[in-house]
């Protein structure tokens, strides 16, 4: 690395500094906040089928779930586990691979093939 790199990088700095600064670590974060999004959302899933024991309720909800709003939440819902299901997979071929400079690279693919897994989640949808 070049001296004008390592000042971008030079420790006790706030902001981006050491790791942090590095691309994949957008990576990691998508995957623990995606992770974490996800174990949330497990509970309000797990309610919403509890509602499927008295029909009225169930009836209710279930029109709620066509309008355009939670059509978008679900949209996020299917990004956030496109995003954790491929950074799974980005972890395995760290683990299970020899890697190679292309890590960025894959990195960025496995966040496009999420977005257009949402994408076409959302073209069903609408």
């Amino acid at each position: 690395m070049s001296a004008t790199g390592m000042a971008a990088i030079r420790p006790g700095r706030r902001g981006l500094v050491g790791h942090r600064g590095h691309p994949l670590y957008l990576a990691f974060l998508l995957h623990r906040i995606s992770g974490l999004a996800l174990a949330l959302f497990l509970p309000a899933h797990f309610w919403l089928l509890s509602q499927a024991l008295d029909t009225a309720r169930m009836d209710a909800l279930l029109l709620w779930t066509d309008s355009a709003a939670v059509k978008l939440a679900e949209t996020g819902l299917v990004f956030l586990l496109a995003v954790h299901a491929f950074g799974g997979l980005r972890l395995l071929a760290l683990e299970f691979l020899p890697w190679s400079a292309r890590q960025k690279t894959l990195a960025a693919l496995a966040l496009a093939g999420a977005g257009l897994v949402a994408g076409l989640f959302l073209m069903r949808a609408m």
